[in-house]
């Protein structure tokens, strides 16, 4: 939970600091005022198309909100580092948590993730858009992905690179989950 604290709290700092209201920024993200409220008072976390949208919202690139203390130099992430203390669960899908790669990292231009993935149950998928790009690596299991149209599956070994200002939806494919490494990459302006 610590880590969803830090970012409730550098959002709610960040939008006083611009003098953006929690309506603008709620509408911006596409969130109810409740849920950004709840994610700045630091009892709900948000997902990453949401964090992505909030950070573009403001002015500034999602890692500060993931960001502990910045370091100019290579950042190395340890297997032994990456567990279920060290993740983000992202609250608005049940079915996913993620664990950023380089969240020291000052100045980085994308957005390393590990990202497990839950067996799909739900089927009404709530699309997310965003500028920037993506590019998916599957670690383990299958991932099922809806983009614009298309629904593409991806096995153990198989990757996919996209623009995400395209409609899309990413989950655990039906009968097992999936780990992925993900590289997000989101302008600010």
């Amino acid at each position: 939970m610590g880590k969803v604290k830090i970012i409730g709290s550098k959002i709610k700092s960040l939008r006083l600091e611009k003098n953006i209201s929690l309506k603008e920024l709620a509408d911006e993200a596409n969130l109810s005022e409740d849920q950004l409220t709840a994610v700045e008072q630091n009892s709900a976390s948000v997902s990453l198309a949401s964090l992505i949208k909030i950070a573009r919202s403001l002015g500034v690139r999602s890692n500060v909100f993931i960001d502990d203390q910045a370091v100019s130099g290579p950042i190395i992430s340890r297997k032994c580092s990456i567990d279920e203390k060290s993740q983000l669960v992202d609250t608005s899908r049940k079915s996913m948590s993620y664990f950023s790669l380089a969240g020291n990292k000052s100045g980085r231009q994308m957005e390393p993730f590990i990202i497990n993935l839950a067996p799909c149950v739900e089927k009404d998928f709530i699309f997310s858009s965003h500028q920037g790009e993506e590019f998916l690596f599957v670690l383990e299991g299958a991932v099922e992905i809806n983009y614009g149209d298309d629904v593409i599956i991806l096995e153990e070994g198989d990757s996919i690179f996209y623009d995400s200002i395209v409609s899309h939806h990413v989950h655990g494919g039906c009968l097992k989950g999936a780990k992925i490494l993900a590289v997000v990459y989101s302008p600010v302006q």
